[in-house]
């Protein structure tokens, strides 16, 4: 990622970080607040209903008492029964008594003229028929509910299934409409029909209209609906007092998600993650350094190793990002990675070669991972190579404990792959050491080929070799006189830039068809 792309990354994740905790307590002030006057208005409407519910209830309950009375019909004794009854009910206006419908008498008249009453628009669960009418003697065109039951009709005002008062510190209106005939027949003030005819087409058990917050609730027993309304102008003023809450924290929020966040992306950044990035995204590439026999300067093999692109066109150097990997745990990834970029660029060339091998370096990590086996066999199996043509490498390092290290490489060469000690004599490496490993070859630092002709130690290290029967690689040959020194004292391999430096795959391959056989 450039810099530039990096900056505007930042300023987004900041702004993003700034907006939507504030956003968010001003979204949660409104919400919170709309909960609120919502469910002042749920609470009102379910005392309405409490309410409807007991005045039905005491209607039931004087069609009760009243269907107990034995006495002849109309007389003193009777009217007097319904007029107590009328009168010790609170909700109960007029108790009738009726012959197939028509009020023959009632608590208010000894007899009564007044018209049969159509089939009844509910009969409920119970048994308890219902009509909502305006039919009655003196004259008044209001809406009356009317239950009835046997020979006896009780007259109720709908008024008191709303006489309710709100306990919240803003007005709430009520009403009450019939779900069938859409009529208003009972409001503490009039009901918008538009808001009535959305409500019930909709299905709808809230909704804002001009300014005001409708909810409804169903009366399933009778069809009615009770329906709650107030002016959202209270809902205004408790939403600036939420906001002056929520606020302070959505900024306090903001503050520490930016701050937060700006840390993720610098660790995000770090080199770490910039190497995990880079072997998740497969972007490290795998050079071959010649690997040829030094008494013919015939090719009989390269050492693989993995350069890591840098935006610029640069590579970095593997002294820094292995050592990277090794202490941020990410070696056996790494190594995974070349292993798989080894078959995919060598492959096909190993098949045609034979008698060529790729060396690979190994970690300590690696030599303990177990799927590292499995993966060298599947991949052997895929382009159908010899294992002998899959040397691994290790530092001593990677021997520290024989103890520990001495199976894990027996198993590999029982696998039939060759296994070499890297950078030899860097280490703590003596004749008793090397007796106790199982390798094939002894790879002869560079620093010691530099020394060539002034220090000792090389002839040690070319002499325990010989005394183990082991195969010799010098590292680092640069000019003819170390080439003809190294020849001379029996170093059959060698490799270094007197030869080839470290190439691309189709630079080696173009080189290494050229040096198959240089005679």
């Amino acid at each position: 990622m450039t810099t530039r792309q990096l900056v505007s990354l930042v300023t987004g994740v900041l702004i993003i970080a700034v907006l939507i905790p504030i956003c968010l307590s001003v979204w949660l002030a409104h919400r919170q607040a709309e909960d609120t006057f919502v469910a002042a208005l749920d609470r009102y409407s379910e005392r309405v209903l409490i309410r409807a519910e007991r005045v039905v209830g005491q209607g039931k309950t004087a069609l009760n008492q009243l269907n107990e009375f034995q006495d002849v019909p109309c007389s003193h004794e009777h009217l007097l029964q319904m007029r107590r009854v009328a009168y010790s009910l609170r909700y109960v206006q007029e108790v009738m008594y009726v012959d197939d419908q028509k009020p023959v008498c009632s608590s208010l008249e000894q007899v009564s003229n007044a018209a049969r009453f159509p089939p009844p628009a509910r009969v409920t669960v119970d048994g308890y028929s219902a009509w909502l009418t305006q039919q009655n003697d003196l004259g008044f065109k209001r809406f009356m509910l009317v239950l009835g039951k046997g020979h006896y009709m009780v007259v109720i005002d709908p008024a008191s299934l709303i006489d309710v008062i709100p306990f919240g510190s803003w007005p709430i209106e009520a009403a009450l409409v019939g779900e069938d005939s859409g009529v208003v027949f009972a409001s503490s003030n009039p009901l918008n029909q538009d808001v009535w005819s959305q409500l019930h087409g909709e299905h709808l058990t809230q909704l804002q209209h001009k300014g005001s917050m409708y909810v409804v609730k169903d009366v399933p027993e009778l069809r009615y609906a009770v329906v709650a309304w107030a002016s959202l102008v209270p809902l205004k003023e408790s939403w600036h007092q939420q906001l002056l809450f929520w606020l302070p924290f959505g900024a306090l929020i903001s503050i520490v998600a930016a701050a937060f966040i700006m840390r993720v992306l610098r660790r995000l950044q770090s080199p770490r993650y910039r190497l995990l990035d880079a072997i998740n995204a497969r972007e490290l590439v795998v050079h071959y350094q010649p690997i040829v026999a030094l008494d013919t300067g015939k090719i009989t093999g390269a050492e693989a190793l993995v350069r890591w692109p840098q935006p610029d066109g640069s590579m970095l150097s593997p002294n820094i990002f292995i050592p990277l990997a090794e202490q941020t745990g990410l070696t056996t990834r790494l190594t995974r990675l070349v292993i798989e970029k080894v078959f995919e660029d060598m492959g096909e060339w190993l098949r045609h070669y034979p008698d060529q091998h790729i060396s690979i370096n190994l970690s300590p990590a690696d030599l303990f991972c177990g799927d590292l086996p499995s993966l060298l066999s599947r991949l052997l199996n895929q382009w159908q190579i010899k294992p002998q043509q899959i040397a691994l490498e290790l530092t001593e390092r990677g021997f520290a404990d024989p103890k520990i290290s001495a199976p894990a490489v027996a198993s590999l060469r029982r696998s039939g792959h060759p296994v070499y000690i890297d950078d030899f004599g860097t280490g703590y490496s003596s004749l008793s050491y090397l007796q106790d490993l199982d390798v094939d070859t002894l790879k002869i630092d560079k620093s010691f080929v530099d020394a060539l002709e002034y220090k000792n130690v090389t002839p040690h290290i070319i002499e325990m070799a010989k005394s183990l029967k082991m195969a010799m690689v010098a590292e680092g040959i640069e000019t003819e006189g170390q080439l003809e020194w190294l020849r001379r004292h029996g170093v059959q391999y060698g490799q270094g830039w007197l030869y080839s430096k470290a190439m691309p795959k189709v630079e080696f391959i173009m080189w290494a068809e050229n040096n198959l056989d240089p005679e």
